[in-house]
């Protein structure tokens, strides 16, 4: 866990073989939402990235904030949806899914401890439910987050790392993007996940929204 951090020992990454298996095989963060009747938001097409400027490189203001060492997440605030949020480590579950943080603690995010830490060169990913038995969960609004809008990642080094969101999209989970979602674009990057799209009861939500955020800034 994120406690046991001690600062002096580099943290390998992971290989890639390993995050390849959750490419293939998507997210499942909540397979049984909750009931809730108007469902939570869902991102608005204009909320999409520009691949064109990220193909271009033109987002030019991202590029010149240093990446920062490894170190574990400790809490991620998005100010814009009223979210503060402890983050425990979460790996991969038997069927090779990117586990999810406990369900009957809906204020809980989860990082994927074998993959970039925050603020490192490279695309971290942070997970948390949408609902639970009971009602929302901690990223229950995810989905109306809005490109220019911040989240920032406490570490357990005492650093924080802050993104600024450049897109918000929600994909099947049969066709994930998984490369496009996971890849390394060469900058230190976020994906902040929850579970999204049409919902039912037999199979649960039909896919997962995905903000995409840039280091903009650290301290």
């Amino acid at each position: 866990m994120g406690q046991e951090y001690y600062g002096s020992e580099p943290r390998k990454r992971s290989p890639w073989g390993v995050l390849a298996l959750v490419m293939l095989t998507g997210l499942a963060l909540m397979r049984n939402g909750a009931d809730v009747s108007l469902g939570p938001p869902q991102p608005a097409s204009a909320a999409a990235p520009d691949n064109h400027a990220e193909a271009t490189g033109t987002r030019t203001k991202r590029t010149s904030v240093r990446p920062l060492p490894y170190a574990p997440a400790s809490r991620i605030r998005l100010p814009d949806i009223r979210v503060s949020a402890p983050i425990v480590d979460v790996g991969l579950d038997a069927e090779g899914w990117i586990e999810a943080p406990s369900p009957q603690d809906p204020n809980l995010a989860g990082w994927y401890q074998n993959g970039i830490s925050p603020g490192q060169r490279g695309t971290s990913v942070i997970v948390g439910h949408v609902d639970n038995a009971v009602g929302p969960a901690v990223f229950y609004n995810l989905g109306s987050m809005k490109k220019g809008q911040l989240i920032e990642v406490k570490r357990y080094d005492g650093r924080a790392a802050v993104f600024e969101v450049y897109g918000v999209e929600v994909f099947s989970k049969e066709e994930f993007p998984g490369v496009r979602v996971y890849g390394d674009t060469g900058r230190p990057e976020l994906r902040v996940i929850t579970c999204g799209g049409g919902y039912s009861k037999g199979s649960g939500y039909a896919g997962n929204v995905v903000v995409f955020a840039s280091l903009v800034a650290t301290h």
